[in-house]
């Protein structure tokens, strides 16, 4: 009889399997990677364009035609394409982030060929009409107002401008980019960005030939190429900088603090990650025990890495109590030079690889799930063997190695700090 009283053994993860995408081109030489499965009559379609053409004086252009995208063509308004694609019971969204810019398409497998034509329609004809383009712009400036009284949102901004300037990865917006933008640039940038020889077509879901054909008439001919360049920016290590903006009436401080680092390319990220959970990457992690559970100064605290496709990131973030901000900041600094003079015990990393590992086999949980897994290697330039080397270092890393680790990436000399409130 099973002993409730008694917890089970833990396991480590043996084997992840990852489903591999199958690859195509359109006629138009538009590369399609198809993830399958055929469980569900489902299928999601990322259209995946670079971001292009990068004008300083114009960082709204990228983000303003994605959210615009769907907004009005040729043939449709805005509302018509919205009830369209509702009355296929599918799902249109459009995202932007630093590199990239999306359209993603959720649909039956049986409307796929009702609901294509739209999304061809919007990704070629799209016309972004004045009325729209000045409700957007009233819009975000007024979310923009909003979020400026907020501290997190004001750390994260001093601290991505710090870091990476007057790029995509860094550009401070302000009210004034809003009130720059014209129609015309958003058409010239559409016209850009938007084109089959930019276009990368990631599928995952119930994706047939006869799926493929129906992709490959809409997408594969009659599209307008383009001579854009992608994005691409060349960074270095910033000087130590110290970033202090005082709200006196502020009741709680955000504090940022980090350094570019590694991208997902180099041979040290794996390694850099399982320091970085250690450190503020999980619920049990050092800066959560210390900083929320013994000191409770705060509700939360975590560090990460972000990995561009130009550059790297480390950061910890947190909000605290103003009145306790100064203590924070020195327990931060506390818990990374401990990283760098002693050694992980056995057990604390015994913790970490098990998280590690179960959060990797938990992600993937569906086709979709897979498919992300594919384009965070595709996009990076590398293979599955990423994955694969990645589960044999979380598996095999010792303790000194993470002690080395952390005297590598984690010398403070060239941190940022910012703090938003009270210290």
């Amino acid at each position: 009889m099973l002993n409730r009283q008694q917890a089970p053994d833990f396991k480590q993860v043996s084997t992840i399997n990852f489903i591999h995408p199958t690859e195509n081109k359109l006629d138009n030489d538009i590369p399609v990677y198809t993830v399958y499965s055929g469980e569900q009559d489902l299928v999601r379609i990322e259209f995946i364009f670079n971001n292009v053409n990068y004008d300083v004086e114009k960082p709204l252009q990228a983000i303003a035609v994605s959210t615009m995208l769907n907004n009005g063509t040729k043939k449709l308004s805005s509302k018509e394409i919205a009830e369209q694609i509702d009355f296929y019971g599918a799902f249109f969204q459009t995202e932007y982030v630093q590199d990239q810019s999306s359209v993603t398409l959720y649909t039956l497998n049986k409307h796929l060929a009702s609901v294509l034509p739209i999304v061809k329609d919007v990704l070629s004809e799209s016309q972004f009409p004045q009325k729209e383009l000045d409700i957007y712009i009233q819009n975000q400036k007024q979310k923009l107002q909003v979020s400026l009284k907020k501290n997190d949102i004001l750390s994260r901004k001093e601290f991505a401008k710090a870091l990476f300037g007057n790029t995509a990865y860094g550009v401070d917006i302000k009210a004034e980019h809003y009130d720059a933008i014209k129609r015309d640039d958003l058409v010239d940038y559409f016209k850009a960005a938007y084109a089959p020889n930019n276009c990368t077509i990631m599928v995952s879901g119930k994706f047939d030939e006869e799926s493929l054909s129906l992709l490959n008439n809409q997408f594969g001919k009659d599209w307008e190429k383009s001579n854009a360049v992608k994005n691409h920016f060349n960074f270095s290590a910033t000087p130590q900088q110290f970033i202090y903006k005082e709200k006196p009436d502020a009741l709680q401080s955000a504090i940022r603090l980090g350094k570019i680092a590694i991208n997902r390319k180099h041979e040290d990220f794996a390694g850099l990650q399982i320091l970085n959970c250690v450190l503020g990457g999980y619920f049990g992690s050092r800066l959560m025990t210390n900083i929320r559970e013994e000191k409770g100064y705060t509700y939360g605290i975590g560090s990460g890495i972000s990995a561009l496709q130009d550059a790297g990131y480390f950061f910890i973030a947190t909000e605290v109590g103003a009145d306790v901000c100064t203590s924070a900041l020195s327990e931060i600094y506390k818990e990374i030079e401990l990283l760098k003079n002693e050694l992980v015990s056995e057990e604390e990393l015994g913790l970490v690889r098990n998280y590690m590992l179960g959060s990797m086999l938990g992600s993937l949980e569906n086709v979709f799930s897979h498919a992300d897994k594919f384009k965070n290697i595709h996009f990076s330039g590398l293979g599955y063997d990423y994955y694969e080397k990645y589960i044999h270092t979380v598996k095999t890393i010792t303790s000194e190695e993470i002690k080395a680790l952390a005297n590598k990436y984690l010398s403070t000399d060239d941190f940022t700090e910012v703090v938003i409130g009270k210290k």
